[in-house]
């Protein structure tokens, strides 16, 4: 049978990622679209009932092993483009290379604010319900830890954005190949400067500018459509 074949594996490995990268963002979207905006406006009980009583812990368990899953597939999809196009020069000597690292890279970083960041911020939350729903005392920086994971999550929506429209554009969005060594570092500094000005907004401070545009999802909105028109437009520029 085809599907036990080299190519059928490789779909199969496609299939999962896909599968686990719905799992992921779609719990991301709800988590944002649908749980924060509700917490906002529910009675404390309600949203402490919703806590302790673990039906935000299986939201999490499934967005957390969605992330993994799509985190390890889509990099054994990445691993394996390369042995296809030769290696790891030939593969970064095509647009269809940077498409997917950019994309690639994106995703990373929101796997990473995934288990490093949201969740583990998102224990203290949980036990700090638990222990108030008991009779105990708030954990007093339970507070603090829900802030900084809603920064990551809204971080995380803006940046699945423009991931998602690489990782559509990697096949299905013509663009030339990288021709010089300086459009290659060019494309590898715009990508680093994006990630490391997301990571920063959403990791150090509680104020500013950054922190307005992610109190709303209006404004994670446009700033994803901005951020992805942005990229596009340089990485065109240096590609072509």
């Amino acid at each position: 049978m085809v599907l036990f074949s080299g190519e059928g594996w490789l779909f199969l490995l496609r299939w999962l990622h896909f599968l686990a990268g719905i799992t992921w963002i779609g719990m991301l979207y709800y988590f944002n679209f649908v749980q924060t905006p509700f917490f906002a406006t529910a009675e404390p009980a309600v949203r402490s009932g919703m806590i302790a009583g673990s039906l935000v812990g299986r939201a999490l368990w499934w967005f957390r092993w969605g992330a993994m899953i799509t985190f390890i597939t889509g990099w054994l999809i990445v691993f394996h483009r390369m042995g296809q196009y030769g290696g790891i020069r030939e593969f970064f000597a095509t647009a269809y290379g940077w498409k997917i690292f950019f994309g690639g890279m994106l995703g990373s970083v929101m796997w990473a604010n995934v288990w490093f960041v949201i969740w583990p911020a998102q224990q203290v939350v949980i036990g700090s319900a638990t222990q108030v729903a008991k009779g105990g005392a708030a954990i007093p920086e339970a507070a603090a830890r829900g802030q900084r994971a809603g920064f990551a999550s809204r971080t995380n929506t803006l940046l699945s954005i423009p991931m998602l429209f690489f990782m559509g554009a990697a096949a299905h969005l013509p663009m030339g190949d990288p021709m010089t060594r300086g459009a290659k570092l060019g494309a590898l500094i715009l990508l680093v400067v994006v990630i490391v000005a997301a990571e920063a907004n959403a990791l150090v401070g509680t104020t500013g500018a950054g922190k307005k545009m992610l109190s709303t999802l209006n404004g994670t909105f446009w700033g994803g459509f901005i951020l992805t028109a942005i990229l596009y437009c340089i990485l065109a520029a240096m590609m072509g």
